[in-house]
């Protein structure tokens, strides 16, 4: 006779076990139906005393019907938060292969501040199999091969039918495209290595990161003024400053969300409103960008789902080039304080706008044009300046200057400037607010900070009158005046603020006359 005790313990699936209890509820005898799935009594009582967690499990569709077991993942947040991911996007029909589910998990565990998960393979095989998500459907990594080519095809499609249908009743003039990117504003030559590849997640980085809005014509005639994302909101933080060269907004974390994104289409909407014009606005489909506002003047026009590299004229060179710009701007501070041998300062939020806006309003027209034209959104014959002329950024003086300022702070010999440019592109920019909001409703926000904690602050301004302004300029006109070949544009930009500084003393003057004239004797 055969040993009971070697016998292998069958274990049954979340499917069968349901199909068990509800055998049980159409009216059949327990014994009967014990039979009829070749369990024991025993067994049978297990499956009815645990009924309430096997229908949880399929109302919240955590575990996969096909799942033999009920044990949570080691990481269940991340976990929970990938899925109601995966289904929002397999509810819009995308295809999504296992790296993209792995990389998503990395980003996630990266806002949770798990450091040390990974999504290896072993990880998604888990996870495809607790929430019985087919291989053949979505997770074969072999589908990566199979998604560059529908990633051609869909490129293509969209050419030849969807954007020649978008672009029909608009001018060039008339079309935009907005993006959004992380900035390591205070990264140092020296600790680009260190800045490469992280996602910042938060807390006490997040200080030390801003997310910018950028949106531009497709004829690089208009571009509109930034939107800054940081995380300092007190209102002492912005004492005397009354005008900023960008729009600022603040959050905890320093990404841009629906509110503050709906917020910025609101006020565009508005301003085309005066105007009286109507444009088209070609956006991305991020988190951040759904569930948009009723608008009166903006048609606005998704771009494919990942496709945004090689269609989204922000991201083929218009981006890059305006960050080439500011850690340009950033170098020659250094330089300059390593030739004064004064101390090296961390760069402050409103240095940091100030350098923003001057590297965004200083990319050229023809580089926008020419991003605009390799995205195939605008015909050739629609540029109206020389795309040839256009200068490849960065310029060899950009290089010299990165030469000087790495062996001046000892940046390592494997670094260059592109890495500088570069170091903070895998930045989070926007939140899922609608995966991981709930989530993170709970936990200790100490991380997220406050100003007590050393959050980043605007620094006070110290208050400049008129007339040390007017002084001010006629200094530099002094300095300019002994300095060889100085374009005559720079004169007339110091006319310029001349002229507006004179403005409002006269008005001051006048506005005095008028207060002392009404003032009761």
């Amino acid at each position: 006779m055969a040993n009971k005790g070697n016998k292998k313990r069958r274990q049954f699936s979340l499917e069968e076990k349901m199909k068990v209890v509800e055998a049980v509820d159409s009216g059949k005898r327990k014994g009967d139906v014990a039979k009829e799935f070749g369990i024991t009594p025993s067994t049978l009582s297990t499956f009815l005393k645990d009924r309430t967690k096997f229908e949880k499990k399929v109302r919240e569709a955590s575990v996969g019907p096909q799942r033999k077991r009920m044990r949570s993942a080691l990481y269940d947040d991340i976990d929970k938060a990938v899925f109601a991911w995966f289904q929002e996007i397999h509810a819009k029909n995308i295809l999504v292969t296992g790296s993209v589910i792995r990389k998503k998990a990395l980003n996630l565990a990266n806002m949770f501040g798990y450091d040390n998960f990974q999504a290896s393979v072993g990880w998604l095989n888990r996870f495809r199999d607790r929430h019985g998500i087919a291989l053949k459907a979505v997770c074969r990594e072999d589908t990566d091969r199979l998604m560059n080519g529908l990633g051609i095809d869909k490129v293509n499609e969209w050419h030849a039918g969807e954007i020649i249908k978008l672009i029909a009743d608009y001018s060039p003039d008339d079309i935009f495209n907005a993006d959004e990117t992380g900035v390591f504003f205070q990264l140092l030559p020296q600790h680009t290595l260190a800045a490469k590849g992280d996602h910042c997640r938060g807390g006490k980085k997040a200080k030390q990161r801003l997310t910018a809005l950028f949106c531009c014509s497709a004829l690089g005639t208009e571009k509109m003024r930034p939107l800054i994302v940081g995380r300092s909101a007190s209102p002492h933080c912005l004492k005397n400053i009354h005008s900023l060269p960008c729009d600022y907004r603040a959050n905890q974390w320093a990404w841009m969300t629906r509110d503050l994104f709906n917020e910025w289409l609101m006020q565009v909407d508005a301003r085309m409103k005066r105007a009286e014009c109507r444009i088209l606005l070609l956006i991305d489909n991020c988190s951040a960008h759904n569930m948009l506002p009723h608008l009166e003047r903006i048609q606005v026009g998704y771009l494919p789902s990942n496709c945004t590299a090689v269609l989204q004229p922000l991201n083929l060179g218009i981006i890059h080039t305006m960050k080439v710009l500011y850690r340009s701007h950033l170098l020659k501070q250094i330089l300059l304080k390593l030739s004064s041998r004064e101390d090296q300062e961390e760069v402050d939020i409103k240095q940091a706008i100030d350098m923003i806006a001057a590297a965004w309003w200083s990319v050229k027209l023809s580089t926008v044009v020419k991003c605009w034209q390799k995205a195939g959104i605008i015909p050739m014959e629609f540029a109206e300046c020389d795309i040839e002329s256009a200068a490849s950024e960065p310029d060899t003086a950009i290089e010299k200057l990165w030469h000087t300022v790495a062996i001046a702070t000892c940046v390592p010999n494997e670094v260059n400037f592109q890495d500088f440019v570069t170091a903070d592109d895998d930045l989070i920019i926007s939140q899922d607010t609608n995966i991981i909001q709930g989530m993170v409703a709970g936990e200790n926000t100490s991380e997220a900070g406050s100003e007590d904690e050393g959050e980043v602050s605007l620094p006070e301004q110290p208050k400049v009158t008129v007339t040390e302004a007017i002084s001010s300029v006629q200094k530099l006109r002094q300095f300019l005046s002994t300095c060889v070949d100085v374009p005559d544009v720079i004169f007339g930009q110091l006319n310029g603020i001349d002229e507006y500084l004179m403005k409002r003393v006269t008005q001051t003057l006048v506005d005095s006359k008028i207060t002392d004239f009404l003032q009761t004797k």
